[in-house]
Formats: structure tokens, sequence, C-alpha cells
């Protein structure tokens, strides 16, 4: 599987544990920076992450800011994307089940390293459970389409 990985400056460290966590589990890692502390425009990262799994350039994404918040709405704007943003391992692994979210956000700030590996992994073991929540993630698709 192929994992984009983003952050911006708040979000730098965490990510920086995160990615280590996922190599060493065997994927397929490309991070889309940010690359230090300096500060960054949490878009610039988040829209990264977000075309990478839109064009299926990565299998999943996953996006650090200080709370989350920010990158997932900006990840959001881009069709295709589903971003959500969790802060426990249910939380994750319910996203994928019933909205087949593809991308996790994870607030650096309030989510200690811990959690934030158990909430990636939860993220990326579980897959989307179809049937009558299928018919939800198309009405959610649709709204890309709507002017408003």
């Amino acid at each position: 599987m192929r994992i984009s990985i983003g952050s911006d400056h708040a979000g730098f460290d965490m990510k920086e544990k995160l990615e280590a966590h996922l190599r060493e589990a065997g994927f397929d890692v490309d991070d889309v920076g940010t690359h230090d502390h300096d500060s960054v425009d949490y878009p610039e990262p988040a829209a990264r992450v977000a075309q990478a799994v839109s064009s299926g350039a990565a299998d999943r994404g996953v996006l650090v800011c200080g709370s989350g918040i920010g990158v997932a709405i900006a990840a959001n704007k881009v069709r295709g994307v589903r971003a959500a943003n969790v802060s426990d391992p249910e939380m994750a692994r319910m996203s994928r089940l019933h909205n087949d979210a593809n991308i996790v956000t994870i607030g650096g700030r309030y989510v200690d390293e811990d959690i934030a590996r158990k909430i990636v992994d939860a993220f990326l073991a579980a897959e989307f459970e179809g049937g009558r929540h299928q018919r939800r993630v198309d009405a959610i698709a649709a709204l890309e389409d709507t002017a408003g």
C-alpha cells in the first residue's frame, strides 16, 4: 500500500514519527513535507497529499497539523477525497468502515505519539464495508458537483 504523508510545522515532529512507524511496518511512504520546523501554511501539504490520493498515486493519506482540523478542511476540497480528523483508533476504524475515508488527519498538539500510531494502524487495517454505506458515500461524492 502506498501512503502519502504530510504536515505543517506544527505537525512536523509527529509526522516524522508516523513516517518512521509506517516504513517499519513495510508501507511505501511518500513524504510530501514539510521537512523542518519552518512555518508553512497547512493547505500546501494538505493539497499535495490530497492530490496524490485523488489521482491514485497514493492509496491512502496521513496528514498532521496542530489540531488536524485545518488539513482536513483543505484536503476535503479536492475531488474524491474523504479526509477524517480523528482523535482515537476507533474513530479511525469507523471512518474507513462507514465513510470510506481515504485520508486520516491527526492533531499533533492534542494526540500523543502512541495513540497516533494506533490511529494510523487502525485506519490502514480497516476496509470499507460498502452496502448501505455506499449510498451515503455516493451522496457525499455528488456534493462535489453542486454549486453553492
